[in-house]
Protein backbone atom coordinates (compact mmCIF):
# COMPACT_ATOMS: atom_id res chain seq x y z
CA UNK A 1 0.00 0.00 0.00
CA UNK A 2 1.19 3.43 -0.69
CA UNK A 3 0.12 7.01 0.47
CA UNK A 4 -2.64 8.40 -2.02
CA UNK A 5 -4.31 11.24 -0.37
CA UNK A 6 -3.98 13.79 2.61
CA UNK A 7 -7.07 14.96 2.94
CA UNK A 8 -7.87 18.76 3.92
CA UNK A 9 -10.47 17.93 6.39
CA UNK A 10 -13.09 15.06 7.39
CA UNK A 11 -15.19 16.21 4.76
CA UNK A 12 -12.93 15.91 2.10
CA UNK A 13 -12.00 12.37 4.04
CA UNK A 14 -15.80 11.66 3.31
CA UNK A 15 -15.69 12.92 -0.79
CA UNK A 16 -12.03 10.51 -1.71
CA UNK A 17 -13.69 7.67 0.04
CA UNK A 18 -16.62 7.71 -1.67
CA UNK A 19 -15.09 8.12 -4.86
CA UNK A 20 -12.73 5.02 -4.11
CA UNK A 21 -15.75 2.99 -2.57
CA UNK A 22 -17.82 3.77 -5.95
CA UNK A 23 -15.06 1.88 -8.49
CA UNK A 24 -14.60 -0.54 -5.95
CA UNK A 25 -10.15 0.44 -5.13
CA UNK A 26 -9.52 -1.18 -1.82
CA UNK A 27 -8.13 1.46 0.61
CA UNK A 28 -6.93 1.87 4.13
CA UNK A 29 -6.98 4.61 6.48
CA UNK A 30 -3.79 5.58 8.43
CA UNK A 31 -4.35 7.89 11.58
CA UNK A 32 -2.14 11.06 12.02
CA UNK A 33 0.40 11.10 14.80
CA UNK A 34 -2.58 13.21 16.43
CA UNK A 35 -5.22 10.64 15.93
CA UNK A 36 -8.88 11.77 16.60
CA UNK A 37 -8.16 15.60 15.67
CA UNK A 38 -8.15 15.45 12.18
CA UNK A 39 -8.69 12.93 8.93
CA UNK A 40 -6.43 10.29 8.02
CA UNK A 41 -4.17 9.84 5.22
CA UNK A 42 -5.56 7.30 2.60
CA UNK A 43 -3.48 4.48 1.14
CA UNK A 44 -4.43 2.21 -1.67
CA UNK A 45 -2.58 -0.87 -3.52
CA UNK A 46 0.19 0.74 -5.52
CA UNK A 47 -1.38 -1.28 -9.03
CA UNK A 48 -4.44 0.98 -8.18
CA UNK A 49 -2.54 4.51 -7.67
CA UNK A 50 -2.79 5.77 -11.59
CA UNK A 51 -6.26 4.60 -11.41
CA UNK A 52 -6.99 6.56 -8.11
CA UNK A 53 -5.63 9.83 -9.69
CA UNK A 54 -7.46 9.56 -12.74
CA UNK A 55 -10.94 9.45 -10.91
CA UNK A 56 -9.67 12.34 -8.86
CA UNK A 57 -8.60 14.22 -11.54
CA UNK A 58 -12.03 13.83 -13.13
CA UNK A 59 -13.55 15.10 -9.60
Amino acid sequence: MVKFYDPMDRADQARVEAILRGKGIEYFLLPEPQEGIGPQQIHVAEEDLPFAEALLRKG
